[in-house]
């Protein structure tokens, strides 16, 4: 015959196993709830913004950038000389401030250098129409550094006279915050020069 104190015992134990069974369960969902939310922050964190085909950023999902940093590179550097580029006297000034958000102070003293010669009061003087044709980019990587050679097409429209030139131009590519619509890519170009700047002979008939 049990004795009271020996089912005060037993309900003890089977208390104390399911108080145990309770905090192993409650550990185990802690644990599980954790991976679930870095698991859920992951994947929105890969899915913050899109890459579509032509280079352009859109503001829904973001991919790794290791894999489609040279589709990004490319479409940077394709938006920096198009706007730095090209230009006439009814666009500079706008074109020209989007594209020093693109780089940095090496682009703004090749900005500046330009309008201390004069370069865009003859833009509107003239009523010149620089129109940039074709713009081809090669990137090579060093130890982690992006390098950069863009050759731009461009042609000057002087009215009764249309000159064509290629011009050669190199820098760095420096991956910063994205800044929309500012700089899309999260890229900015340093050490930015323009090698090279020759005239396109029109080809005899």
């Amino acid at each position: 015959m049990k004795t009271s104190y020996k089912d005060i015992y037993a309900v003890l134990k089977i208390n104390r196993v399911i108080v145990l069974a309770s905090v192993i369960f409650a550990t185990l969902s802690g644990l599980f709830s954790i991976w679930m939310v870095y698991n859920i922050n992951s994947k929105a964190m890969n899915s913050a913004f899109a890459i579509n085909t032509d280079g352009t950023v859109i503001p829904l999902k973001l991919v790794e950038q290791k894999e489609n940093f040279g589709v990004e590179a490319l479409a940077h550097l394709d938006l920096f000389h198009k706007y730095f580029y090209n230009i006439d006297a009814s666009n500079y000034e706008k074109n020209l401030e989007k594209a020093l958000w693109l780089g940095n102070s090496s682009v703004d003293n090749l900005y500046r250098q330009k309008k201390s010669d004069g370069v865009y009061n003859r833009l509107l003087q003239f009523s010149l129409v620089q129109k940039v044709i074709r713009i081809e980019s090669k990137i090579e990587e060093k130890d982690g550094v992006y390098d950069f050679r863009t050759v731009t097409i461009f042609e000057i429209n002087r009215g009764s006279i249309l000159d064509t030139y290629e011009l050669v131009s190199s820098g760095k590519l420096l991956t910063v915050n994205r800044n929309f619509p500012n700089n899309p890519h999260g890229l900015l170009i340093t050490e930015y020069y323009e090698n090279s700047l020759k005239k396109i002979e029109a080809e005899s008939p």
